[in-house]
């Protein structure tokens, strides 16, 4: 089965399944990539913004659904970082790319690339964490307890999509980012979709799994963390503070907040520039 004809992309089969894949900018492999890994619910929709300012400035990325969001194929169980690093891993030698790349995570994504940086030989240049989770949000009063109930919450949404509950809900914050109209429709009917719940609420009930995989050991010092964080710092100084702590321990690391965002908008096209100022942070600090 093809993509939908309004949907963005290609499919890229990995061995027997295959993922939705957005590339935005030059299509020279001389020039950098900037794979961007979408947070808990998510997929390659919510990076367009990024992607075109990124396209902008003559860099290349790729953004992707993960197995069983959006329009890419389910994945076999369990769905935890391991696995989802394993498809990134298959991906990245499907679409030739030879590395070293930057790797952007976004929220529940952050996790993800940490965890490619400490498990895999694929050489990476930069972290760009975009108000990324962090294994340390379990030492948070009420972080577990969060966690567990959003992994409920997905899975009674996941249910309830089945019977298009989530269609009205899709229409009214299936796009809390603010994308272009017709990335935006794009957004809303993945949104909507029960297939996608059921995913996103399996890659959460594995969050704990993944958290603690992510924090079995310290990020390399030499390795360039930008560190991108949404919200005013006043009141969330143990969530700044437990987010900045990978760009603190690199080497050469950068970290902006910026007050105005909120965790979705973030990506969006009023503060998307502060993620590109990482981006540009990772790549100036490679070549040194």
């Amino acid at each position: 089965m093809a993509l939908p004809a309004s949907c963005r992309g290609e499919l890229v089969d990995i061995g027997g399944r295959r993922l939705r894949v957005v590339r935005a900018g030059p299509t020279d492999s001389a020039h950098p990539l900037i794979v961007c890994e979408h947070g808990a619910f998510g997929c390659a929709s919510d990076w367009a913004v990024v992607q075109e300012k990124l396209a902008v400035r003559g860099l290349r990325s790729l953004a992707y659904d993960r197995a069983g969001l959006g329009h890419s194929d389910p994945g076999p169980a369990p769905r935890d970082g391991r696995a989802i690093n394993d498809d990134l891993e298959a991906l990245l030698a499907a679409v030739d790319a030879a590395g070293p790349v930057v790797l952007a995570g976004h929220s529940m994504g952050g996790l993800m690339v940490r965890l490619f940086v400490l498990e895999r030989t694929f050489p990476v240049s930069g972290l760009v964490l975009v108000d990324a989770v962090t294994p340390d949000v379990f030492s948070l009063p009420g972080g577990s307890q969060a966690i567990r109930g959003f992994g409920r919450l997905l899975q009674v949404t996941s249910h309830a999509a089945k019977f298009g509950v989530m269609v009205p809900v899709s229409m009214i914050n299936g796009d809390l980012i603010g994308l272009p109209h017709p990335v935006s429709r794009e957004k809303r009917r993945i949104h909507a979709s029960a297939s996608h719940a059921h995913a996103a609420a399996a890659e959460v009930m594995s969050w704990p799994d993944t958290s603690r995989l992510a924090g079995a050991a310290d990020m390399p010092q030499d390795l360039p963390v930008a560190v991108v964080t949404a919200g005013p710092h006043r009141g969330r100084e143990a969530l700044k503070a437990i987010q900045e702590k990978a760009a603190r321990q690199a080497r050469r690391g950068h970290i902006e907040h910026v007050a105005p965002a909120s965790h979705a908008n973030l990506l969006g096209p009023r503060h998307a520039d502060a993620i590109v100022r990482g981006v540009d942070f990772v790549l100036q600090a490679g070549s040194r």
